[in-house]
Formats: structure tokens, sequence, C-alpha cells
């Protein structure tokens, strides 16, 4: 455990070192969720108007929203770092030193964590100084931030695991373009669940973001269903357990076919 943990801390060190040596790219990929925010808030802000909505205004709706959906498409691309790595040979030379196979697997996920948390926070201060409400207090918005990590690990750890199976740069892209409309308008990021189609209701129940936004948006209430919340936040941290135990699960199998 300990090899595993040191080992962690290094591959990540190295992993935000060029990361912060390029912070252009941070905050260039929070001009999506910017457009989001303030666009789609502006443009939509009479929905919430509409019978059944449930919430005072829209903006208050659509920050969870714009956290989470900028989680998932910041972390569906993860697998093209591992991608760059495979075609420099620099993972290889990894797997041939001491390091354990799952501190290699981790640093990505720590790195795609850290990174997240750090836009989610800076969408909801965002959000707030445009005008939206937080009753739930720091324990929402706390659980917000977990959420929308959460989400995230489970894409960036499915994306590398495609780029371990597939390595191929086109199929990353072409599978994450097909999936990210889905994955956001049969949720419940833009539209209220209790307003869609039945078909699309159920669809969205079982939508993994739609966990993410249920625990967040049932943290930040002003009277918060805590059961509720635990058991949205308990059904996305198993996904997150089985998607990185995957991704470790494909390194092993990336590193025999070496």
């Amino acid at each position: 455990m300990t090899a595993l943990v040191t080992g962690t801390w290094w591959m990540t060190h190295r992993r935000l070192t060029a990361l912060l040596r390029n912070p252009a790219v941070v905050v260039m990929t929070l001009t999506q969720p910017m457009i989001w925010l303030f666009l789609f808030g502006q443009l939509f802000r009479k929905v919430a108007e509409l019978p059944g909505f449930g919430a005072q205004s829209y903006l208050d709706y659509i920050v969870p929203g714009v956290v989470v959906m900028n989680a998932v498409s910041l972390n569906s691309f993860a697998g093209m770092a591992t991608m760059d790595e495979i075609e420099r040979g620099t993972l290889d030379r990894f797997l041939v030193t001491p390091v354990r196979r799952g501190a290699i697997a981790n640093a990505g996920v720590v790195e795609q964590a850290l990174s997240t948390a750090f836009q989610s926070i800076v969408i909801i201060a965002l959000g707030g100084a445009a005008g939206a409400h937080y009753p739930g207090g720091a324990a929402g918005v706390a659980v917000l931030v977990a959420a929308s990590v959460l989400i995230g690990v489970v894409l960036a750890a499915l994306s590398n695991t495609l780029a371990l199976l597939v390595r191929d740069r086109n199929t990353i892209i072409g599978l994450n373009v097909m999936l990210l409309l889905p994955l956001t308008f049969l949720s419940s990021a833009f539209m209220a669940e209790g307003l869609m189609p039945s078909w699309m209701r159920h669809v969205a129940a079982g939508n993994p973001v739609s966990w993410a936004l249920d625990a967040s948006r049932g943290a930040l209430a002003d009277d918060p269903d805590w059961a509720a919340v635990a058991a949205h936040a308990g059904w996305l941290l198993v996904l997150t357990a089985a998607a990185v135990g995957l991704a470790v699960h494909s390194l092993r199998s990336y590193q025999k076919s070496r």
C-alpha cells in the first residue's frame, strides 16, 4: 500500500507539473461552461415559470447542471493524454520501472479529479456572482463538487480504458461525440425530470449524470433529504470504483500485449 501511495504521489506530481506549466489549457476549457451558464441561463430563464419545474430561478437550477456537464465533457477526452503517452513511448518506459501499475492509472485519475474540482469551484463562484442561490450552504456546495469529481473520474477512467484497448484517437473522439449529447439531454442537467416525456424520465433515472445531479440538487435544497443524497452518491461511488478498477485492469492487459 505504501508503494502504491508513494508511486501515485510521484506520478501525479509529474502530471500536475506539466499542467501548471501550461495553465491556459485549464482556463480555455472553462469557456464552454461559461457559455452554458450565462447564455443558457438567460435564454431559458422563463422555463422556471412552468408549473411543476420546482426551482425558484433557472439560474439556481442550471448551475449544478453546468458543473456536472463540464466534468463530463472535460474528462471524456482524458484518453487523448494516454494516447500521447502511448505514441511517445512514455507509457512503455514507465511499465518497465518498479512503479506500481495502479499508481500509473491512479495518477491520471487524481490529476483529472483536481482539475475538475478547481473548475467546479470556479463555476459555482461565477454562478453565485451572477445571482444563483445555494440554500444548502457549504455542505451542499461540497456535495456538488464531490459529485462532479466522481462523475468526472468515471468518464476519465472509461476514456483511458478505451485508449488502452483500441489505441486509436478517431475512435475516442467519435465515441465521445456520439455519447455527449445523449448523456446531456437524457439527464436532468437542463430540464426537470418531471417535465420530460415518460420514456425519457426512465432513461434519465438510469443515467449516472442524473445520479450526480440528483445528489447535488438534493444537498443544495433548503431542507436536504440526506438519505436520498446518500443513495444517489452511493451508486455513483460504486460506479467510480468499478470504472477505476477497469482502467487498472486495462493497463495490465496493455502491458501483457507489448
